[in-house]
């Protein structure tokens, strides 16, 4: 483990205000209403595929402070477990088990195949790179 710098710490920190204020404007603007909540859904899987393209971009490779500023920051500022399971637990209040075994597993389901596919496309760029010499220069 390495050690946790000043400016690891502000990076995280910096990155989850930006991220949770970005998830705060998505709910505003498209706001859950009773049911399924498609804007909590939409933010988790988003925010899933994102964090699994992080290691195709060069420039996270060659910056811990980006990386830890942008995953654990950003994206983790801007995801929600917490929300879903709210949602989750609601529902199941409300006798909804339905649409609640939907948000929960569907969420899960949906992020997953996101970060399968992020996985793919960051596997594809580098093999392109190496492919291209583009780490030789």
């Amino acid at each position: 483990m390495s050690a946790i710098t000043p400016r690891l710490f502000a990076a995280v920190a910096v990155g989850g205000a930006v991220g949770g204020v970005l998830r705060w404007a998505c709910s505003e603007l498209v706001a859950d209403g009773a049911g399924f909540a498609a804007t909590t859904f939409s933010i988790n899987v988003v925010g899933s595929f994102l964090l699994a393209l992080l290691p195709a971009a060069p420039a996270v490779r060659r910056s811990r402070t980006l990386a830890v500023g942008l995953g654990p920051g950003v994206l983790g500022g801007f995801t929600t477990l917490s929300a879903v399971s709210e949602q989750t637990r609601s529902l199941l209040d409300a006798g909804d088990t339905a649409t609640a075994a939907l948000c929960l597993l569907g969420t899960l389901a949906a992020s997953l195949v996101a970060v399968a596919v992020a996985s793919r496309l960051c596997a594809a760029a580098q093999q392109a790179q190496a492919g291209t010499g583009a780490g030789d220069r």
